[in-house]
C-alpha cells in the first residue's frame, strides 16, 4: 500500500524530469544504477528491471540517423529478396525435393542489408574484417546479394544445392565447401552463438597478449528466436557479460516462429530473452515496432497502447500477420474502445502497414549504431519481424512458411508488385533473376558501400596466407622423454612435450593451452606460474596458494585458457585458436586437453563444425580408454572416442602407448598443420597409467605415423598380437605367457591408429578399383601382415569396431577384442579381465586361433581357460 503518495509522486516527477532533459537512455541508466545499489545493499534480492515494456529500447528522438540513400537501399533490398526467392524456387523446379529455405531470409533481409551497407567491416578495413556468423537458413539471401555485387554468377545460383558436378552453391554456410566465401558454419543451430562468443573473447586474448592489434574488430552473430532454445545458444552468454565483450553483437531475428509453429505461442519470447540477457550483463536493445507506430504513440493513449502490446502473446502476433488489417483492427485495437478510436481514421490497409521494427531500416540502423558505440558490455538486439515477410499467401506469417520451397506464380506476381520488381508477367513466370548492369546506380552504390567498409563480406581472409611457423625437431622433442627407470603416464609425457613447446624460443608464444577445470588432474599446474591463466582483468586477489611454487596465477597476458567446467566452451576456445590462421592471418597452435569421454561424446557437433571450418590444432583425449581410468566408472570410461574421431574426414587420430610414439605424432602434426599448413586437426588419446617408457627405436618413426610398427619381433612367429594404446603392454605380457606357458612364439605390433590404417586401406582399394589395368597396390596393413597362415589377434581399450576396421586388408584369420559395453568402477586389472582384453584373454584368443587352424589341440585352449581362471559362462560384458 502506498502510505506516502506525495513522496511517490515526487520520485515519478524526478524521473520524468530526467527523461525530459537527458532522454530515456539517461533515465534507464539511473534506474539501473538504483537497481544495482538496491541489490548490493540488500534492499532488493533480484533484478526488478529484468524486462522493460514491450516497446523499442531507443526512443524516436534518440535514434541515430541513417546516412545512406534510403531509396536506393530499399531497391537493392527488394532485388535481393526477389533473387533469393527465385533461386530457391528455380532449384526446386529443376530438381524437385532439392530443398532450400525462403521464409527465414524474407524476415531477416533488412537486418542483413543494414549491416552490409553500413557496419560489417571487410578484410581491407584498418581494423581488419568483422566476423559474421550468418544464420544458416538465411544463406539464399547472402548468395543473392553476392550475385548483385558480381561475386557470384547466374550459373552458380542456378546450381544452388548442386555442388558435385556443377559450380554450385552449398546449402548453408560451409567454409569447407566454399572456402573463399563463408567464414563459419552455423546451420547446426546454436553453435553460432557459443562459437561467436569465444571468437570475440579470443580477439581480446590475442590483443592482450600483443599478438594482434585488432581489438576493434566486431563479431556479429545472427540467430533465430527459436534457435535460442538450444543449450549452446545461451550456454556461454554469462561469459560474454562477465568479460565485457563490447566487440560482440547478437542479432536475434524474432519472427516468433520455430520451424513448425510459434516460438512462445502463449507468452513472449522477446521479453523472455531480454530478461535472460540483461540478467547476465548484456546491453539489450529491443527493436519491436517500426516507424509507422511512432505516429500512433504521438496521438495519445500511449500507456494504454503499451499495455495492449504487453497483453498480446506471440501466437496472436503471428496470427495477425497471417490475416489482414481488418482482423488486426478487430482483435488488437478492438479490445479497448479508446484504441479502436485511436485508429478510426486509418484504413485497413494503413493498419496493415503498421510495421515491425526488424523490417524498418531506420530502427535497425539506430540499434546497430547504439550497439557498436556501447562500451563495456556485449549487446543483443531483439528485432521483431514476420516469418516469410513478403511471401503473401504462400507463407507470410504462416506455420508452414519455414518449409516453403516453392512459391506459386500468383504469389510471385504479388511479391513483384509489393517490392516494385521490374519484371513482366512473362518474366515472372520464367523465374528470371534481376541482374544489375555495371553502370547502374544500384551497382555503384553496392560497391561504394563495401569499398568504404573494407571489401566484400562474407569472405575468408585466409586468402592472405598466414606465414608458417618454425617448430622443434623430433630429436628435440624426444630428448625430454628419456625417463630411464622412472615411470610416468602418457598424459605426463604430453605435459612435458607441451611445456617444452611453450618454452621454444620461436614457437612458444603461439602455443595456446586450453583446458576445462581439470589442469591439476592432468598435471598441468606447473604451467600456472610460468605461463599464467588468461584473465581479461588480471588477478584482483591474492591466491590462496601464493606461497607455493605452482600457485594459481591469473594474468591479463596469460597464455593458458582455462574454461571452467564447460567442455563446449573450452572446445569453442580451441576453435577460435584453431581458425586463427584464417580469422587473424596468424597461425596459432592450440592444444585442448580433456577427459576423452567428455570430448567427442559431449561436443561431437562442435567437432564436426571444426572439420567444416578447416580447424588446425591438437585435441588431447586424456584418461582415455575404457580400462585405464580406474575407479571412475561408467560415465567416465571412454571406449568410443576413437571411433567417433574416425567419422570426421579431416580429423587425424592416434592412440599411442609410449612417450616416444606421442612425440613422433605431435611432431608430425606440427609438420602438417604448422609447416605445410594443411587443414587437418589431430586427436590423440593419452592415459593416466604409469609405467616405464623405452627410448625411440631406430627407423620406426614413419611407421608410427602410418599406423603400426613391429614392436617385439620374433624369429618364427606363430601368431601375431596387435595392441593399441593401453593394451599394448597387455599384448607384450601375453607374448611372454605364450612363450613361457605354451612354448609359442608371438610377434607384437603397436597399432598407433586403426583409423589411419583403415583410411589407407580404403584409399588403396579405391585406387585399385579405378585403375584395373595398372599394377595393383597393397594397403599398408597387408604389407605389414602378408602371410595368410599366421593368425592375427587385435586388442584395444576401445569397442571392437575400432579394430574391426582393418579386417578387409588382412588375409590371415583375424580376431578382435574390445571393450564393448558400459564401464565399471574397479581396478585396471579387474576392468581388463571383465572386458576380456587383458593378457590372459589375449593368450586364450591366440590359442583358439591356432586351434582353429589345426596347429594345436582344442584341449590346450580349455586348459588355458582353466589355468587362468576365466569363467566360460560369464555373461557378455555388452549385456551387463
Amino acid at each position: 500500500m502506498d502510505y506516502d503518495r506525495q513522496e511517490t509522486q515526487e520520485w515519478i516527477d524526478a524521473l520524468a524530469s530526467v527523461a525530459a532533459r537527458g532522454g530515456t537512455t539517461r533515465a534507464r541508466y539511473l534506474l539501473a544504477k538504483l537497481e544495482e545499489y538496491a541489490r548490493s545493499s540488500g534492499i532488493a534480492e533480484r533484478a526488478s528491471l529484468a524486462s522493460t515494456p514491450y516497446i523499442n529500447t531507443i526512443a524516436p528522438n534518440e535514434q541515430a540517423g541513417c546516412p545512406g540513400d534510403s531509396a536506393i537501399e530499399h531497391r537493392i533490398r527488394s532485388l535481393i529478396r526477389w533473387n533469393a526467392t527465385v533461386m530457391v524456387v528455380r532449384a526446386n523446379r529443376k530438381n524437385p525435393g532439392i530443398g532450400g529455405h525462403i521464409a527465414t531470409f524474407a524476415s531477416a533481409a533488412t537486418l542483413y542489408d543494414v549491416g552490409f551497407n553500413h557496419f560489417f567491416k571487410g578484410p581491407n578495413h584498418p581494423d581488419g574484417s568483422d566476423l559474421l556468423f550468418i544464420q544458416g537458413h538465411s544463406a539464399p539471401g547472402i548468395y543473392a546479394r553476392a550475385f548483385l555485387e558480381g561475386r557470384l554468377s547466374k550459373k552458380q545460383l542456378d546450381n544452388f544445392r548442386c555442388e558435385i558436378y556443377q559450380d554450385g552453391l552449398s546449402s548453408y554456410p560451409h567454409p569447407r565447401l566454399m572456402p573463399d566465401f563463408w567464414q563459419f558454419p552455423t546451420v547446426s543451430m546454436g553453435l553460432g552463438a557459443i562459437m561467436g562468443i569465444y571468437q570475440a573473447r579470443f580477439i581480446h586474448y590475442m590483443h592482450n597478449r600483443k599478438l594482434t592489434e585488432h581489438k576493434n574488430r566486431r563479431v556479429w552473430v545472427f540467430l533465430g528466436d527459436g534457435e535460442m532454445d538450444e543449450p549452446e545458444s545461451i550456454g556461454a552468454i554469462s561469459l560474454a557479460g562477465r568479460e565485457k565483450l563490447s566487440n560482440l553483437t547478437f542479432v536475434i531475428n524474432c519472427n516468433l516462429q520455430r520451424l513448425d509453429g510459434p516460438v512462445r505461442g502463449n507468452s513472449k519470447i522477446i521479453q523472455e530473452l531480454e530478461t535472460l540477457f540483461r540478467g547476465v550483463g548484456w546491453n539489450v536493445i529491443k527493436v519491436i515496432w517500426g516507424s509507422y507506430w511512432d505516429k500512433l504513440f504521438e496521438k495519445g493513449k500511449k500507456d494504454l497502447l503499451i499495455k495492449r502490446m504487453g497483453e498480446v502473446v506471440d501466437g496472436d502476433y503471428q496470427n495477425y500477420k497471417a490475416k489482414d488489417g481488418a482482423y488486426v483492427r478487430e482483435h488488437f485495437f478492438g479490445k479497448y474502445p479508446e484504441l479502436r478510436e485511436l485508429v478510426a481514421d486509418l484504413t485497413d490497409q494503413d493498419i496493415w502497414r503498421l510495421n515491425r521494427g526488424g523490417h524498418d531500416p531506420h530502427k535497425v540502423y539506430a540499434a546497430y549504431h547504439a550497439a557498436v558505440n556501447h562500451p563495456e558490455q556485449p549487446t543483443v538486439i531483439l528485432a521483431k519481424t514476420v516469418k516469410g515477410y513478403g511471401m503473401g499467401e504462400s507463407g507470410e506469417g504462416q506455420n508452414r512458411s519455414h518449409q516453403q520451397k516453392k512459391v506459386d506464380i500468383d504469389s510471385l506476381k504479388q511479391m513483384r508488385d509489393r517490392f516494385d520488381i521490374p519484371l513482366s508477367d512473362k518474366q515472372v513466370e520464367a523465374l528470371e533473376y534481376i541482374h544489375l548492369p555495371k553502370d547502374s546506380k544500384e551497382y555503384h552504390y553496392l560497391h561504394e558501400r563495401r569499398a568504404t567498409l573494407g571489401g566484400f563480406m562474407p569472405q575468408r581472409s585466409h586468402l592472405r596466407k598466414a606465414m608458417p611457423l618454425p617448430y622443434p625437431s623430433l630429436e628435440t622433442l624426444s630428448i625430454s622423454l628419456n625417463t630411464g627407470r622412472n615411470q610416468l603416464s602418457t598424459t605426463m609425457a604430453f605435459v612435458r612435450i607441451l611445456t617444452q613447446l611453450c618454452r621454444d624460443a620461436q614457437l612458444g608464444r603461439y602455443i595456446v593451452p586450453v583446458v576445462p577445470d581439470e589442469a591439476r588432474t592432468f598435471g598441468m599446474e606447473g604451467m600456472f606460474r610460468t605461463l599464467g591463466i588468461y584473465s581479461s582483468v588480471g588477478q584482483l586477489y591474492e591466491p590462496q596458494d601464493i606461497d607455493q611454487i605452482m600457485y594459481y596465477k591469473e594474468d591479463k597476458s596469460g597464455q593458458i585458457l582455462e574454461e571452467s567446467i564447460c567442455e563446449a566452451g573450452a572446445f569453442s576456445s580451441w576453435l577460435a585458436a584453431a581458425t586463427s590462421y584464417s580469422v587473424h592471418s596468424l597461425n596459432m597452435v592450440p592444444f585442448y586437453i580433456f577427459y576423452s569421454i567428455f570430448g567427442f561424446q559431449r561436443i561431437g557437433d562442435l567437432a564436426w563444425a571444426a572439420g567444416d571450418m578447416q580447424a588446425r590444432g591438437f585435441l588431447i583425449g586424456a584418461t582415455s580408454g575404457r580400462t585405464t581410468l580406474a575407479g571412475e566408472g561408467l560415465q567416465h570410461q571412454d571406449g568410443q572416442s576413437q571411433v567417433q574421431a574416425m567419422l570426421i574426414p579431416n580429423c587425424v587420430s592416434y592412440d599411442p602407448c609410449f612417450a616416444y610414439e606421442l612425440a613422433v605424432i605431435i611432431h608430425h602434426g606440427l609438420q602438417r598443420m604448422v609447416g605445410k599448413q594443411e587443414n587437418v586437426f589431430f586427436y590423440i588419446t593419452v592415459m593416466n597409467e604409469n609405467y616405464q617408457h623405452p627410448p625411440l627405436p631406430d627407423g620406426v618413426a614413419q611407421d608410427i605415423i602410418r599406423g603400426m610398427y613391429r614392436l617385439a619381433p620374433t624369429k618364427a612367429a606363430q601368431v601375431r598380437l596387435l595392441g593399441s594404446g593401453a593394451i599394448v603392454r597387455e599384448c607384450l605380457a601375453a607374448q611372454q605367457i605364450l612363450k613361457d606357458d605354451w612354448s609359442l612364439d608371438a610377434e607384437v605390433w603397436s597399432v598407433t591408429s586403426f583409423n589411419e590404417l583403415a583410411r589407407n586401406g580404403s584409399d588403396t582399394l579405391r585406387w585399385n578399383r579405378l585403375h584395373p589395368e595398372q599394377t595393383q597396390r597393397q594397403p599398408y596393413v597387408s604389407q605389414c601382415l602378408p602371410e595368410p597362415d599366421i593368425a592375427v589377434v587385435a586388442a584395444s581399450d576401445y569397442v571392437r569396431t575400432y579394430a574391426e576396421q582393418i579386417r578387409a586388408y588382412i588375409t590371415a584369420p583375424y580376431y578382435t577384442l574390445g571393450t564393448d559395453g558400459f564401464g565399471r568402477s574397479d581396478t585396471r586389472e579387474q576392468l581388463r579381465r571383465f572386458f576380456e582384453v587383458d593378457r590372459y584373454h589375449i593368450t586364450v584368443t591366440a590359442l583358439q586361433a591356432l586351434a582353429e587352424q589345426g596347429k594345436l589341440p582344442t584341449s590346450q585352449v580349455r586348459q588355458a581357460i582353466e589355468k587362468y581362471a576365466i569363467d566360460s559362462e560369464a555373461p557378455n560384458p555388452i549385456e551387463l
